[in-house]
């Protein structure tokens, strides 16, 4: 990525070891450092902030490449990490240094996050006015360097802390809830809720894109993330789609999959959390895998409507050919 295309957003949402985990492996994330930010004294300790004395708030600063990540994509993920309704903090963490908060670095960030705040405003996901105030960045303080990366260095007590806390669990409640549910239910075929959201699997070779060949990016038909490309797709022989990569790292998730008496990887796309299938360790390209996945989990984009469809960034893969 160039230096001359990265862009930097800020964001509070309580504790900021909480903050990091919901970006940094997102497409077109570059860093994301916990600091301080907000406040009037400068070059802050951790222990000054948490007196409540310096008006700073525990904050993370992303830098991205907004080709890869557009900033209104940033400012949803934001909303869902945290009670946007919370006046005094976040969860169990009270105070001013807990609070919630948008500092924009550009005029373009200001409108694209006021307009979101209204959106969810207006969703009536909420019972309680939107809290979160959208303000102009000021300086930003990296924390010390044992809070960064926290997860990473402690993640057990990271784990205990985030659902001790009831951030995780606000998070379920209010997201992906039933009223979510039921509007994908009238959206999407059957098979397609049933594949993305109860991780059924079609049949082989009666699908969709299994022995399908033209140009263009496979997308999640819950979110439209971007997740494979023609290039990369190859015919396995399995009866399902088969890519030796996604389109770009950190697009899909893999957890563990015990289910049927067996041990395999299951892939999800990252944004929605849309089950896609299985990745396996039989592929022809250069790192030997074979992503399975499920044609009832996927929308295709042909090449030639990839700028009218809104991803015009992939367009260069398929002008080279």
């Amino acid at each position: 990525m160039s230096d001359v295309r990265l862009e930097k957003a800020i964001f509070a949402g309580g504790c900021f070891w909480c903050m990091v985990t919901p970006f940094e492996e997102m497409p077109g994330i570059v860093k994301v450092e916990s600091g301080y930010t907000g406040g009037h004294v400068p070059n802050p300790t951790y222990e000054q902030v948490c007196s409540e004395t310096t008006g700073h708030a525990e904050a993370v600063r992303i830098t991205y490449d907004p080709e890869l990540m557009p900033y209104e994509k940033l400012v949803r993920i934001y909303w869902q990490q945290i009670d946007p309704t919370d006046e005094g903090g976040q969860f169990f963490d009270r105070g001013e240094s807990y609070r919630t908060g948008i500092f924009y670095t550009t005029e373009e960030q200001r409108e694209k996050a006021e307009a979101s705040k209204r959106e969810l405003a207006e969703s009536g996901r909420f019972d309680r006015p939107i809290a979160t105030e959208i303000t102009a960045a000021t300086e930003f303080y990296p924390a010390e360097d044992y809070h960064q990366d926290y997860h990473k260095k402690n993640p057990l007590r990271y784990k205990m802390y985030r659902k001790g806390s009831g951030r995780d669990a606000f998070i379920s409640s209010h997201w992906n809830t039933e009223k979510d549910k039921a509007g994908l239910k009238e959206r999407l075929t059957p098979l397609q809720y049933e594949v993305t959201q109860n991780s059924a699997t079609e049949p082989p070779f009666r699908n969709e894109f299994w022995d399908h060949h033209e140009e263009g990016i496979y997308v999640d038909i819950v979110s439209g993330e971007p997740l494979f490309s023609s290039l990369d797709k190859y015919d396995s022989g399995c009866g399902w789609p088969s890519f030796t990569r996604p389109i770009q790292t950190g697009i899909v998730k893999e957890e563990e999959d015990n289910s049927h008496f067996m041990v395999r990887t299951e892939v999800r796309s990252r944004e929605a959390g849309s089950h896609l299938g299985h990745v396996f360790p039989d592929g022809p390209g250069p790192e030997g895998l074979r992503y399975c996945i499920n044609s009832a989990a996927l929308r295709f984009v042909p090449a030639s409507k990839l700028e009218e469809e809104g991803y015009g960034r992939f367009k260069a893969l398929f002008d080279a050919e």
